[in-house]
């Protein structure tokens, strides 16, 4: 049965920082990504990473602040936040594509085959 399964999210004060992480099972993954969804907003692209864990990609405005991560030995993937503002506030979702070409990233929802059950991140002013 394949799972993903998040865990970090949680209350943090803006300026801080958060790991998210996300333990995938069942079977190996090509790309995987993080997304997120404010409320009453549409799910966005956060990062993607490819399979090998040598590229990555972010969503522009993200970028500098926000780091994937991924350990295959492991097969988790992890999404490191830093200086947090409370626009950042949503429900963060761990993504897996299962098959594909390698070495490419993705950044639609469609893209991926698998979804986590996502885990809440709230940042107070």
């Amino acid at each position: 049965q394949v799972q993903l399964v998040e865990s970090g999210g949680g209350l943090v004060q803006a300026g801080g920082s958060l790991r998210l992480s996300c333990a995938a099972s069942g079977r190996t993954f090509n790309a995987m990504a993080w997304f997120r969804q404010a409320p009453g907003r549409q799910r966005e692209f956060v990062a993607a990473i490819t399979s090998s864990g040598s590229r990555t990609s972010y969503s522009d405005s993200l970028k500098g602040r926000f780091a994937i991560s991924r350990d295959n030995a492991k097969n988790t993937v992890d999404l490191q936040m830093n200086s947090l503002t409370p626009e950042d506030t949503a429900v963060y979702y761990c993504a897996a594509r299962a098959s594909g070409p390698r070495g490419l990233l993705y950044s639609k929802e469609f893209n991926y085959d698998y979804w986590g059950q996502g885990t809440q991140v709230t940042v107070s002013s």
